[in-house]
């Protein structure tokens, strides 16, 4: 929402999400009409990227003190979220042809073959692997090397620190996930204030 607001950026989400971030944008001076739904099946196009949803396992419940009031209240001492609709990954097709994968956090769906790989041909994929919450770095291992195929994926959502000075922590779930990925898939680590670019095959170039 901040970066929005900062940004005068549209928020493109799928399920029940759009009404929840349009109310809130409207709430603190932004514009409603930059929360865009992108539900499964269907896809935008924002700034020459097109952005489509694809299926992903996860709880998607919002804190009840965003919702307030009394009934935010009860919610919170009963120990329950509000309900917005399925969760969600997302597809990307950038100008540059390339097709990058957003898993969602995650758990295996077969829709990462059926749909990811065999109908949107991804090349880039980020992967939650960080275990407990979602898919852990054997499972991710398995979206990669056998359901969704891609030349290179990036490591996401580690609940853990995953690096120190750059560098890939031994004995971290990062690394158990790297050693995992079979080649010809390359592994990128994120490191902050790196920048990343990628070719339509999904190749990194920079």
């Amino acid at each position: 929402l901040n970066i929005a607001l900062a940004k005068k950026a549209k928020i493109v989400t799928g399920s029940e999400m759009p009404p929840f971030f349009a109310a809130r944008l409207k709430a603190n001076g932004g514009d409603p009409a930059n929360s865009i739904l992108a539900r499964f099946g269907g896809s935008v196009t924002v700034g020459g990227v097109r952005i489509a949803t694809v299926t992903a396992l996860h709880s998607n419940g919002v804190d009840p003190d965003y919702i307030g009031g009394d009934l935010g209240k009860a919610m919170k001492e009963a120990g329950i979220a509000g309900d917005v609709g399925l969760a969600t990954g997302y597809v990307l097709r950038f100008s540059n042809g390339l097709v990058a994968y957003l898993s969602g956090d995650t758990g295996i769906v077969a829709d990462q073959d059926a749909v990811v790989r065999n109908f949107y041909h991804a090349k880039l994929a980020v992967m939650n692997m960080g275990d407990g919450f979602s898919t852990g770095p054997a499972e991710a291992a398995y979206v990669i090397n056998d359901l969704v195929k891609p030349a290179a994926v990036i490591a996401s959502h580690a609940n853990e620190v995953g690096t120190v000075d750059g560098k890939v922590r031994p004995g971290s779930k990062t690394e158990a996930f790297i050693k995992a990925v079979k080649a010809p898939v390359q592994v990128h680590v994120p490191l902050s204030g790196k920048t990343m670019e990628f070719d339509a095959a999904g190749k990194c170039t920079a």
